[in-house]
């Protein structure tokens, strides 16, 4: 059936046949309903399902519980499959500090791929259109985005957007020629969110400047992506000499360096991609950060990775969790990330243990900025970040080894000893660290 919308025709005929089940995300929004409308009569005839998703996003109160009611009700009069949740968007950004959009968005895709998952394998198409892509790309240029990513893509996994190439103007004449009702969100009006500030001062003067500039930018958006996929390719291709392992992946410096510059930060993305499972998130100042690691030196990245360069090699691998701290009692042995402490009786065999005072209450931490250790033949108290690298200890063994503590002072350290403050002869009682990656030394 004709729908008076060309291009986005062309698109669904491209991608979908016969037996595909299609979920429209329908805010209640005019471009939304759009989208369930055009849906709807592309797919009669074409044994195709179509069904329409809501999230409610706790933000608005009674116009959020208004938007969802008016979605409800037009698929119920109408017969279309629908299905809705809810969620706290406010919660989650401040839990994970993130903007109210950003949680949002989080929130509402995680929804639509839950739904996807239990309906096998159902295509999410979105309401995005042409001004839709020239904001974010306005807003991408403002942050420095390079071309991957700079503009939204028409196809994202499961993902369709089938307005990509319409503009907001094409879509409200659309639903006032089909008289298609929608509700209208207030926020939209107000210029507080910096997308709103381009929707209504700078994308008018564009216009001005040139009418169609929407498209155009769409139109550039496209080559964009095009280009970025044959980069992609052949980033993809040099990284061909990666060593992969569980969570982990390793790659000589000189596959970095003989690349072309503009391949580089792809190939580290990638390389991220690959040990962590996904790609948002991961952005050209991570790479930017990898590739300007000195020597000897690791960075933290997003979904718990960490990079290390090695001198020869560059490493990416999951970062284990870091352990959290726990009290230890007399005759008590604690678990550590991969350490155990036992306080009273020496550990077994391949251990570090000490004699010392007990001062008090004792706590196994983590190391702290602010540590400082008086030992044996030392001028003084020194940093504990400097001890251990006097000792010969990576910062990414020393950002995990359990220190002994009394209050905010340290005790006693594997591999440093015990601070003389806290020391003690034959008579003091014994702190053995010990671990399977040592080997055994008593003291």
């Amino acid at each position: 059936m004709r729908t008076e919308l060309p291009s986005a025709e062309k698109f669904m005929t491209a991608h979908f046949f016969a037996g595909t089940e299609l979920l429209c995300a329908v805010s209640g929004g005019l471009d939304s309903m759009c989208l369930l409308d055009f849906v709807l009569r592309w797919a009669e005839g074409r044994n195709i399902s179509v069904s329409a998703a809501h999230f409610h996003h706790g933000l608005r109160g009674a116009s959020a519980d208004r938007d969802e009611a008016f979605v409800r009700d037009y698929c119920a009069q109408r017969g279309i499959p629908f299905v809705s949740d809810r969620g706290d968007a406010r919660a989650l950004a401040e839990e994970e500090g993130l903007s109210l959009e950003e949680a949002a968005r989080r929130l509402r895709y995680a929804f639509l791929e839950e739904v996807v998952a239990k309906r096998h394998g159902a295509a999410i198409l979105t309401a995005h259109h042409a001004d839709d892509n020239a904001e974010t790309m306005l807003l991408n240029l403002c942050r420095g985005t390079g071309s991957a990513g700079l503009g939204i893509p028409a196809v994202r996994g499961n993902i369709y957007r089938p307005f990509l190439e319409l503009t907001r103007n094409q879509l409200a004449n659309y639903a006032a020629a089909r008289g298609l009702p929608h509700v209208e969100d207030e926020t939209n009006d107000e210029d507080d969110a910096t997308r709103n500030l381009l929707r209504h001062r700078v994308l008018p003067v564009l216009r001005e400047i040139n009418p169609k500039a929407a498209q155009n930018m769409a139109r550039s958006a496209a080559l964009l992506a095009a280009e970025d996929a044959l980069l992609d390719e052949l980033a993809a291709k040099l990284l061909e000499k990666t060593e992969l392992s569980e969570d982990r992946a390793v790659l000589p410096w000189e596959v970095l360096r003989s690349a072309p510059e503009a391949l580089r930060g792809r190939m580290v993305l990638g390389l991220m991609e690959t040990v962590c499972g996904r790609r948002r998130d991961l952005s050209a100042a991570h790479a930017g950060a990898v590739l300007s690691l000195g020597k000897g030196r690791e960075c933290s990245l997003p979904y718990g990775l960490l990079a290390r360069n090695t001198g020869e090699t560059l490493e990416l691998f999951k970062a284990t969790p870091m352990p959290r701290s726990v009290a230890l009692f007399p005759g008590q042995i604690v678990e550590f990330g991969k350490w155990r402490v036992l306080l009273g009786g020496e550990g077994p065999p391949g251990n570090v243990s000490y004699r010392l005072r007990v001062p008090g209450p004792l706590e196994v931490t983590l190391w702290r900025s602010g540590d400082r250790m008086n030992l044996p033949g030392s001028r003084g108290a020194r940093t504990l970040k400097r001890l251990f690298a006097d000792a010969g200890i990576s910062p990414d063994t020393r950002d995990r080894l359990p220190v002994l503590r009394t209050g905010e002072r340290p005790v006693a350290a594997p591999y440093l000893g015990v601070d003389l403050e806290f020391s003690a002869g034959a008579s003091g009682d014994w702190v053995t660290f010990y671990s399977e990656d040592i080997e055994g030394e008593t003291i």
